[in-house]
């Protein structure tokens, strides 16, 4: 067996000085002959001769220089017995797999006393982990850079330092560069120098990052430590915890402004339906569902176009609602002006009879809906302080949603008539309005608006026959509080809302947190009816 495995070697050596003048092979025989005796010394008796052999193996940068010390580390590093042949071996039933650890030709299996192990500790173990890292810092994948520079961190060897503050000068990505400079704070942090350490102690009380918190806590308690450091390090985490609760209270505000986002969408056309026509619809909350299960039908649609989706959903769901809120309106509301209560259930009936349409055009489990990557991930506002791009750009959209419709209201023609109709229907048809046109656009306009909010819900939950029953109330409080017809009012009562419901959220609970704002929206209105911004003028008659 033994004779064979040599004639093996020998073959694997022929070839490799064969192939080489066509490319076939990619080192020159003087360096493979240098990386073999490399290897040769990693079967060491001392741990410290392994390491200087790992390193030297390192410093040839040979094309299998990874492959073996990944396998060195993983403990997959043997040598045959009997021979000084270096070998990566994988376990199979009754026995290895086995590979020369140098050119990495296959070797026949041997039984499982057929190799020896080159034993590892675990100082060498990090030494490994920062040696490979550092072979890793030159990969085009920013990510695996800086899974590098994190192993580097965790091996802690003084000598790679250097290397990190090296990195500094040429590395672009801003995230390889943040893992580079967290990992300095934390060589200083573990260095022998009490000088260096206590300024690098100090100087972490601005760094968030949670291997810099753990380093500063072990520091605080550990007793043997230098009094001055230890003082040093608790004043730090205390900054730390300082600035930490202020990122979080930031950062409730911004979900609680991208709640409020989210309210406004739902609400600004229920402000229209409800506040300028004095209609109570029910199926508000329809609408929206219809204009989610546009945005999910466009995906279908449109498989390839993904990234531009949301450019063909909002149209399209402002169309698609807008359409079917004019169908409600000329079939049935037209009928029931002045009679409150009869079109909140004949809205109610309308809204049961949506949602079974939907159940059986798209079955009633839920759908989901592609996020475009341009959507995804978030927004790092600073250092422990990051927002959801999603939810901002839902924000940003409720704006611009907001900007347009006042200006429809305020700056054409179709807002001159509503206000004109809104005030005195009578004198509105007197001077010639149609009333009645004036009515279904109107209508139509505010169900457009519900379906365009569908489309921004359906980038934060699952699409099903049952979302627009969840925002249904919460439209309502919201253009009751804001004061009934009143865009602004809508505006402010939406992100007032979703700002104190999550500041609430983190001592009550979620379901508590709705309960007390329903409760405070109860009592306000015993004290002002009209709500925050009460109609003046015939406008309130």
């Amino acid at each position: 067996m033994a004779n064979v495995r040599k004639r093996a070697r020998w073959l694997a050596t022929i070839l490799v000085i064969v192939a080489s003048p066509f490319g076939w092979a990619a080192e020159a025989p003087a360096e493979t002959v240098e990386f073999e005796a490399a290897l040769a010394a990693l079967n060491a008796r001392s741990f410290d001769e392994k390491l200087a052999a790992a390193e030297q193996v390192a410093a040839l940068q040979n094309s299998r220089t990874v492959v073996v010390l990944k396998a060195f580390l993983d403990g997959a590093l043997y040598t045959l017995r009997g021979e000084d042949t270096i070998v990566i071996g994988t376990r199979i039933e009754g026995g290895y797999s086995v590979v020369d650890a140098a050119s990495g030709a296959a070797l026949a299996d041997v039984g499982r006393r057929g190799v020896r192990k080159i034993n590892v500790n675990n100082a060498l173990r990090r030494a490994l982990r920062g040696l490979i890292a550092t072979l890793e810092l030159d990969q085009p994948d920013p990510d695996d850079r800086v899974a590098a520079v994190n192993a580097i961190a965790e091996a802690a060897e003084p000598e790679t330092r250097a290397l990190l503050v090296d990195r500094l000068d040429v590395e672009q990505d801003p995230d390889v560069l943040e893992a580079i400079r967290v990992a300095l704070v934390v060589f200083d942090l573990e260095s022998s120098d009490d000088t260096m350490r206590l300024d690098a102690v100090r100087a972490a009380a601005e760094n968030l990052n949670g291997r810099v918190r753990i380093v500063l806590t072990n520091i605080a308690n550990d007793e043997a430590e230098v009094a001055e450091i230890r003082t040093a390090a608790n004043e730090s985490l205390a900054a730390i915890d300082a600035t930490v609760q202020r990122f979080r209270t930031v950062e409730t505000l911004l979900f609680g402004l991208s709640l409020g986002s989210i309210l406004v969408l739902a609400a600004i056309g229920l402000s229209i339906t409800f506040g300028v026509m004095g209609v109570i619809n029910m199926a508000h909350g329809e609408l929206i569902m219809i204009g989610a299960y546009t945005t999910y039908v466009v995906q279908v649609l449109f498989p390839d176009a993904i990234a531009y989706s949301l450019l063909i959903a909002v149209p399209s769901a402002f169309v698609v609602s807008g359409l079917v809120g004019i169908a409600i309106e000329r079939g049935i509301i037209r009928f029931l002006y002045g009679r409150p209560l009869e079109t909140l259930l004949a809205t109610f009936g309308v809204s049961l009879v949506l949602q079974q349409a939907v159940r059986s055009v798209f079955s009633p489990l839920n759908r989901s809906v592609t996020t475009p990557e341009w959507m995804s991930g978030s927004l790092e506002l600073a250092q422990g302080l990051s927002i959801t791009t999603n939810r901002l750009y839902i924000l940003i959209f409720t704006g611009i949603v907001f900007a347009l419709l006042w200006l429809v209201l305020n700056k054409t023609r179709l807002g001159l008539e509503v206000r004109a109709v809104t005030q005195n229907r009578a004198m509105a048809r007197a001077m010639g309005i149609r009333s009645a046109r004036v009515d279904v656009l109107t209508f139509g306009l505010g169900a457009g608006i519900a379906g365009v909010a569908g489309v921004a819900l359906s980038q934060l939950t699952n699409v099903g026959p049952n979302l627009g029953q969840g925002y249904i109330v919460d439209s309502f409080m919201v253009v009751v509080f804001g004061g009934v017809g009143n865009l602004w009012g809508t505006l402010v009562a939406g992100l007032s809302l979703g700002v104190v419901n999550k500041v609430i959220e983190p001592w009550a609970g979620a379901v508590v947190a709705k309960i007390l704002v329903l409760v405070f929206i109860i009592l306000f209105i015993q004290i002002r009816p009209r709500g925050l911004f009460p109609q003046k003028g015939r406008a309130a008659e």
